[in-house]
């Protein structure tokens, strides 16, 4: 592999660890193994609480990055009902309760075929987006107030996988486009069934062909690099 220049990869990225971190650190591996610095970027930021494949780009594969973001990706998560957060996740604690015991298993798969096909969604306020140059993350962080107007969003599958009324859960699986926040889509789920709901677990497993299964484990990148035929820097 010559990833001077240019290899696509996928990992696996960890639980409560940012895509630029996980980047960093693969980063760090190549240079050190290769003893020189790989440019290398990443083709569609993971929250940090969600695992799931990550697409890293070496050398002048970064030039693929944006025909790699507009591949198809599909989710796997866990929505709490009854609920809601700040980030639309675990990342703040509960902020609002909400009926739910109302909620059946037949309004459920009601509403979720209610957001197949072209959606307009309002991305959450925790997220990259940037306002006047600025990550809007940043701004809630810093106390300030932040306004996002909608875009539409591709939706192709939402996939009810489980329902439990006695514990107000539910887990679905998306298929989507380019651009779409399955925080904002959980949020928007608790909003049409008359509650709250916020992310307990996500999970990218799928990006275009990369599949999760097939993804290279964060933990043993070091391993799996040790193990590939490189081409290594000139003397």
């Amino acid at each position: 592999m010559d990833f001077v220049q240019g290899e696509i990869i996928a990992i696996d990225k960890p639980f409560r660890m940012s895509s630029f971190r996980a980047l960093a650190h693969v980063r760090y591996l190549l240079s050190r193994k290769l003893g020189r610095k790989v440019k290398v970027g990443h083709a569609g930021t993971l929250d940090p609480l969600a695992t799931g494949v990550l697409i890293l780009c070496t050398g002048k594969c970064t030039k693929q990055i944006e025909r790699l973001q507009a591949h198809t990706k599909e989710y796997t998560a866990t929505l709490q009902l009854g609920a809601t957060t700040d980030s639309y996740d675990r990342e703040h604690s509960v902020n609002h309760t909400y009926p739910w015991r109302h909620i059946t298993r037949e309004m459920v798969l009601d509403t979720l075929a209610r957001f197949e096909g072209d959606v307009e969604q309002v991305p959450p306020t925790y997220s990259a987006c940037k306002v006047d140059g600025r990550r809007a993350y940043h701004l809630r962080r810093s106390g300030e107030a932040v306004e996002l107007k909608p875009k539409t969003v591709r939706i192709d599958r939402v996939e009810l996988t489980r329902f439990d009324p006695a514990t107000a859960q539910m887990s679905i699986r998306v298929v989507c486009g380019k651009g779409t926040y399955i925080r904002a889509l959980a949020r928007d789920i608790g909003r049409a069934l008359g509650s709250g709901a916020f992310l307990t677990e996500l999970r990218r497993t799928r990006v275009g062909d990369f599949r999760v299964d097939d993804s290279i484990g964060f933990d043993h990148f070091e391993q799996w690099l040790e193990a590939q035929p490189l081409q290594t820097a000139q003397p």
